[in-house]
This record gives structure tokens, sequence and C-alpha cells, in this order.
């Protein structure tokens, strides 16, 4: 950050939905290193409780994992009530869980649809929604980031000319970037304001896996002609959730290397 610049969330609690992996655990690490207690709300992977030991040893927080299923309306808000009682009370939530079908078209199913739309736009919503119902209980502001992608304004490529085929990811996210403007314009009244934070392509275990053609064919096709490293996504996330970001609601905020400039 430029001199004389500081985030700071001493004290304060921040959930992050999906916060033990890929960005998501850059994220919990970033909010981590600025002070704040660290809510990791994951579903079922077995290192979330680790990785929330090692954020409260590293950076001297209090980080606990919960593991909920954010398609599960109850079950989110049973979890964000014992958050705000144990780690509490929260100040911000990042909703950054996500998934993804990859297929064909022809090949994706219902329950294809249903999996990807639960988590990527129902889990947000659900995350968001509980979150919002305990600030504008007791008259709190508050600030909600969600991770959506610049798949919700464009078709990713595998090669030229050739879509990569995850139709399903690609309309849940611009989904959920409406879904955040829509939330913004309810809560905003109310001190409640709500942004996104698009990523572009990023070096993560999810996308270690693709094959190496496409990956560098798509890393080509940036201005900046690389993927993103996780920890190049939070600063956005950071300044969104901060003070510094007061007059800043119902946004969505690239951070793609400058593809949408094609």
């Amino acid at each position: 950050m430029a001199s004389g610049f500081s985030i700071s969330f001493a004290n304060k609690c921040i959930v992050v939905t999906g916060g033990n992996r890929g960005i998501g655990y850059a994220l919990s690490r970033a909010v981590a290193k600025t002070g704040a207690n660290v809510a990791i709300i994951y579903r079922s992977s077995k290192d979330a409780p680790e990785v929330a030991e090692k954020l409260s040893k590293e950076f001297n927080v209090k980080s606990k994992a919960y593991k909920c299923d954010v398609s599960d309306t109850d079950l989110v808000n049973k979890t964000l009530k014992e958050i705000d009682e144990e780690l509490g009370p929260i100040s911000g939530l990042i909703a950054n869980a996500g998934v993804s079908v990859p297929k064909p078209a022809l090949d994706l199913t219902h329950d294809d649809f249903k999996y990807v739309f639960d988590v990527n736009v129902f889990g947000v919503f659900n995350t968001a929604r509980a979150v919002a119902k305990l600030w504008l209980e007791r008259k709190q502001q508050g600030s909600i980031v969600i991770t959506s992608s610049m798949s919700s304004q464009i078709i990713n490529k595998s090669a030229e000319a050739i879509p990569l085929a995850q139709v399903f990811y690609n309309a849940s996210k611009a989904a959920v970037s409406n879904l955040t403007k829509g939330l913004a314009a309810e809560w905003s009244s109310q001190g409640v304001r709500v942004n996104a934070v698009s990523p572009g392509y990023v070096n993560t275990d999810q996308t270690s896996h693709m094959e190496k053609k496409v990956r560098d064919f798509q890393a080509r096709s940036l201005p900046l002609g690389r993927f993103a490293e996780p920890h190049e996504i939070t600063g956005q996330a950071l300044l969104l959730l901060s003070d510094h970001a007061s007059y800043m609601t119902g946004g969505e905020y690239f951070v793609d290397g400058g593809h949408l400039i094609w």
C-alpha cells in the first residue's frame, strides 16, 4: 500500500466463506494481517480448522473454522449467530464460496445447475442476508464483499474462438453480480454496503489442474500477460470492507489483469 494509507480491522470480526483455500485463504490471511478476528466458513475440507489455527498463531488474532453448507438457510443463520457470539460482533463479510461444473452444455444436468447456483448464488444470498439481518436488528453499519468473477461479463475461452465449457458457472457469476446491486440498493439507507470483487485468471489449486496449453493461451490473452497470485485479489476486497470505501456500494470491481480491455 502507498505510504500513509493503512487499513486496520483490529478487534473486529470478518467472516470469510470458502476461506481456507485459494483466493479465500488469501483473503482470510489478508484480513487477519490487519488485526481482524477471522471466521472461516467451510463445507467439507478437513484442513479448515488447521488453517484457522495457523492464522491465529501467525497474526495473534482469534480465528476459528465453522462447518456450514451455505445453501442451508437454517444452518447459515445458526452459524452466523454462533460466530457473532464467539468472535464478534461481526463487522464484515466476504462471501467467497464458489464452485464450477466444467462440462459441455449438452452434458449438463439439473443437478449440475442446482449444485452451482445453490452455492454461487443462493449461498451468497443466504450468508449476506444472515449477516445483514444481525446488523439491521441492532442498527449497525457493515460491509459485504462478494467474490464474483470477470466471467460475469464474458465467455471464457480455452483457445482462440473456442469457449471454455462452463456455462452454469458464468451464468451464476452474472447473477451474483446483479444480486450485489440489488442488495446494495435495499440496504444502503440502513448503512450496509454491498460490493463485488471480480477476479480474472488466478493461480489456485483449481486452475493448476487445467491443461497447460489452456493456461498458456489464457495468460497470453491478458494485457499483463500472466495469471494473478491469490494475494493480488485481496487489496480491493480490503478496501471495500474498510471505511476508506464508505461512499462505495453496489459496484463490481475487476481485478483481471486488464482482460476486459479487449
